[in-house]
Order: structure tokens, then sequence, then C-alpha cells
């Protein structure tokens, strides 16, 4: 007779994959230049499970148009939008939006107007970035909270102050200094013709005309560039903000270039929290790397967010002097944001 057909081997059968964790993510101030954008790449991140955006009715479009328009896109992240009157309190308005919450990024505060001096700047932006940190230290108190907050370098000290008071972790109070990186990687690129993927500029300091340094000593591709324009690429990274002020004519600074280095950082807090080792970008936070308190160097992030400041490695001559100048401006942009921690407290 026939031999019976072999039985179909049984496929074997596939182990579930592990659920990855998903975060809830909120943009403060979403619906503006810079956080339009941001939120649309933050929504595209496949490890955010949820995004919040928050804004001020007096947005030029209200954020639940925003969150609308997001929703439509083709990820998992579940997008809703939530807006207060300019006299609302954050604090007490918010508990939805920031409940749960693992990253908050703060594209906030208005943007330096003609003629306006960085205090009197710091005098306005410092008040709104109180009123969502505060929000922040009540009904999220764990999240990292990634301050784009001009100016960077006295509203970040004033608020890792405030959140000490207070009793909270300050080191989860983190400046983006990204752009800085960006600008500096692209433009090494743009001289040299090195691949981009080889460039890794470490930009320290702080955020700001002559605190941002760039240590083209440590960058390979900068090896055989001369000393002339190896100057003239630290000015440009330097005043690279305003190159973007004058081309759009004063109708708006950098926003698409800023979403985009925003959410460079927020992938990077996101891939530490989800427990990926060695992830590492530069940022401006509480630090001993130097005599001052705060300071932008590169920074792992882990489980809990920033998990590791580092040393700033070995700086040439010209950097040597141009870090010991600028350490004298910080100093002054850091107290500045320390006295102002001084007379304020969160509720």
């Amino acid at each position: 007779g026939a031999t019976p057909a072999a039985a179909p081997v049984a496929a074997p059968v596939a182990a579930p994959k592990a659920a990855k964790k998903l975060f809830k993510v909120c943009v403060c101030g979403g619906a503006g230049g810079i956080g339009q954008p941001l939120s649309l790449l933050m929504a595209l991140d496949d490890r955010v499970g949820e995004l919040s955006i928050f804004d001020l009715t007096i947005a030029m479009v209200p954020a639940e148009g925003v969150a609308a328009d997001l929703s439509h896109i083709e990820r998992p992240s579940k997008v809703k939008a939530y807006s207060l009157d300019k006299d609302d309190k954050p604090v007490d308005k918010l508990e939805e939006c920031l409940s749960g919450c693992d990253l908050v990024l703060v594209p906030a505060g208005l943007p330096r107007k003609p003629g306006m001096t960085r205090s009197d700047l710091l005098g306005i932006n410092a008040g709104i970035a109180k009123n969502i940190v505060e929000a922040c230290a009540k009904h999220c108190p764990n999240a990292v909270v990634a301050l784009i907050v001009n100016p960077v370098n006295s509203v970040v000290p004033a608020m890792g102050e405030l959140y000490k008071k207070k009793g909270l972790d300050p080191m989860k109070i983190v400046g983006v200094t990204t752009l800085d990186v960006v600008r500096a990687n692209k433009f090494v690129h743009e001289v040299t013709g090195a691949p981009l993927e080889e460039i890794a500029v470490p930009v320290v300091g702080g955020h700001a005309g002559e605190t941002i340094l760039p240590l083209f000593s440590q960058v390979e591709a900068m090896k055989n560039v001369p000393a002339d324009k190896l100057m003239e690429l630290d000015k440009r990274v330097q005043d690279a903000g305003t190159e973007v002020v004058n081309a759009k004519n004063g109708k708006g600074s950098a926003t698409l270039s800023m979403a985009y280095a925003g959410a460079r950082l927020g992938k990077a807090v996101l891939a530490g929290l989800s427990g990926e080792k060695g992830v590492e970008e530069y940022a401006y936070v509480g630090s001993s790397v130097t005599e001052l308190p705060y300071f932008a160097s590169k920074v792992t992030f882990g489980l809990n967010g920033v998990e590791k400041v580092h040393p700033l490695g070995a700086v040439s001559a010209y950097e040597t002097e141009r870090l010991e100048a600028l350490k004298k401006t910080l100093q002054g942009e850091i107290e500045a944001g320390l006295q102002f921690a001084s007379e304020n407290s969160l509720q």
C-alpha cells in the first residue's frame, strides 16, 4: 500500500515578545513654534505610549488642534490636549496631564525681543518655568524635566534649586543644550567632509553666546584644520542662533532644528529609562565637573534619568583660555538663577 504521508512538522510556537515599556511624555508649550514639531517627533517615537500636549488658550493654535492632528499619525501613542487660561495655575489644573509622566519637555516662555536684555527675559521666563516646574513637583516628581526656556543658563539653576528646596532631586531638571552639539556636528561635516556618523563634537559650558564651547581638539575630523578656521567655527557655533533669527527676518528664531535637538535629548532620556546601557548626550545639569554648580557636559542617562556627569577630558590651550573666560560669564548667569530661587518657592 501507499506509504503514509509524513505528518507535517508543527511550526515552533514563537515566544510572546516581552512588551516594551511605553512612556508618558508631556510637551508644555506644545502648540508653539518649537512645541508643534517637537510634539510630532515625540509622537513618532515608538517608546511613547501617551503624549500630553499642554499650552495656553492664547496660543496661536489650540493645543486640542495639535493633538487632533497628531492623533491621525500611524503610531500607537495616544495624544491628549490640555489648555489653560494664562491666569490659571498649572499646579491646580494639570493633574491629569502630568500624572504618571516620565519625561516633561518644556519649550515654553517668550523668545528674546530686540532691545530686551537677558535679565528682562529671565524675569518673565523664570516665572513661566516655575509655574510648570511647580506642577511637575506635585504631579510627576520623578519625571525628567527638560527645559528649553531661555535664558537656559539661569533658568535651569533656578528650577534645580527650587526642586532642592522642595526636597526633590535637582538632577531631574535638565537644560537642553543639544542644539549646540547638533550644529557643531553639522558645521564640522560641512568644513571637513567627514561622514556625520563619525562626528560627535563635545560642546560644554552653557547655552548662550560665549558660554558655548565646542571642544574641537577632541574631534578626529578637525585634526588638520588650521587654527584660524577652528576659531571661525567656534564663533559660528556660538552665534548660530542669530543666523536663523536673521534669516527669518524678525519673524522667529530656531524652531525646527531646536525641536529636532529637543527630541534627540528626549529620545536619549527614554532610552536610558527603558534600561538601555551607555546612553550619552550633552546637557546642562547640576555638576561638580568644574567649580561652577551647573555646567553642560556629557551625561549618561539611565533608569532614573541623569546617571553620571562626565568630566571634560583633555582640552587645548585655546580651549582652556576660552573655558576660563566663559566660567566668569556663566557664573554671573547662574547667580541670577540662584537669586530667583532664593526669592521664590514651589507651593
